[in-house]
């Protein structure tokens, strides 16, 4: 028996038999690829409300009763349409994708032009967050806070909240007033009520996609500030603490223009321009039976150097708030030999019904007010 022969052929065999099956493999690989769709979402996180889910297939699918292999999870109503000889698959809401949602869409049991049913396929995405609050004015726990049209409260978003409703609320309630820049990105808000000085508020902001119900507001920001109190618990005794006091609790009585406020209480003087407060100075007014004459009034006459027959002193920085010069704002009184009255006894009534400010403040408020300018006296 000739084994060479046999073991040559049994090694033919065995080399035809591995070409045949590579053969095999190699056509069942291209046919099953050639068979097989495989399909692609173009998005799948930060989807907005409105915009449209799109599925590219690789092969032309059969759309006919394609519905019913159609799943989306949770249940939302869309409209499907193909595009590129059914390859694209376009998915659009009826109505919108519910924000900081995620979806699923499942599909089975479609075929595509070949008949070659598909296996399952699931494809997941995401939609745009609500608003973010960035920053709020006033920060949470905030105190002595002063509300106004210059400081009203402000919230900065992360990113624009142009498709979304945002509106705020105050506890103690307030109607509110508010605006927007042109990105949506800041919003301001004042309330359209007093807001009471020395009051803790809670204030909470919300949000909503601007399709969506009312019922669907979500908070999205929740914090308490508290308002300045009318006065402090107690004037200091000390005259600079007093000012520094004066200059925080003092409120401006007119909003426009300049005016003067004189707290007859504390001895304090307060300038004002537009509703801000200017500076601070301390004052001797009137002794007890010689009264400066509270109320509103004005800068009538104004003179740099007047002499008062009367006491027989100058008074420097004149400015009469009674139309017949009875009363006016000015300097300490000086002798004609130079000396100034009254230095040491600033912040306390000695006057005989003038209002006396310090060397420097009278110059200053003389420079500064005009004639007309308002002076509220209380």
């Amino acid at each position: 028996m000739n084994f060479s022969k046999y073991k040559f052929i049994l090694i033919g065999a065995i080399i035809t038999s591995v070409i045949l099956v590579g053969v095999f493999l190699f056509f069942k690989k291209n046919l099953f690829s050639f068979l097989i769709t495989t399909a692609k979402i173009n998005k799948e996180t930060q989807i907005d409300p409105k915009e449209p889910i799109i599925i590219n297939f690789s092969k032309t699918i059969l759309a006919k009763n394609f519905k019913d292999s159609f799943k989306i999870y949770p249940s939302e109503g869309v409209v499907l349409k193909w595009e590129n000889k059914n390859k694209r698959l376009i998915i659009t809401p009826k109505n919108f994708w519910k924000p900081e949602q995620s979806y699923k869409i499942s599909l089975s049991n479609f075929r595509n032009k070949l008949f070659y049913k598909t296996s399952k396929m699931d494809f997941n995405f995401s939609t745009i967050e609500y608003p973010k609050v960035e920053t709020f004015y006033p920060a949470n726990g905030s105190k002595d806070i002063v509300l106004g049209i210059e400081d009203p409260m402000t919230v900065n978003f992360e990113k624009s909240a142009k498709d979304f409703w945002v509106k705020i609320k105050l506890d103690p309630y307030s109607d509110i007033e508010y605006q927007y820049n042109s990105e949506k990105t800041q919003f301001k808000f004042l309330p359209k009520n007093t807001i009471e000085n020395g009051k803790k508020y809670l204030v909470e902001i919300y949000t909503k996609y601007i399709e969506d119900k009312d019922e669907s507001y979500r908070k999205i920001y929740e914090g308490e500030f508290e308002t300045l109190p009318t006065n402090p618990d107690s004037w200091d005794s000390n005259f600079e603490l007093r000012l520094a006091q004066a200059k925080k609790f003092t409120r401006a009585k007119i909003l426009e223009g300049k005016y003067i406020d004189v707290n007859l209480d504390i001895q304090v003087m307060t300038i004002f321009e537009n509703g801000k407060i200017l500076d601070a100075f301390l004052i001797s007014s009137g002794l007890r039976g010689m009264d400066t004459p509270k109320g509103v009034t004005q800068i009538y006459n104004k003179h740099p150097r007047p002499w008062s027959g009367k006491y027989g002193l100058f008074m420097p920085y004149w400015m009469a708030i009674r139309s017949n010069g009875l009363f006016g704002i000015h300097e300490l009184p000086e002798w004609p030999g130079g000396y100034k009255e009254g230095a040491n006894h600033l912040g306390t009534p000695v006057s005989h019904g003038c209002i006396r400010l310090g060397v420097g403040a009278a110059q200053k408020i003389y420079e500064w007010a005009d004639i007309g300018t308002s002076v509220i006296i209380y």
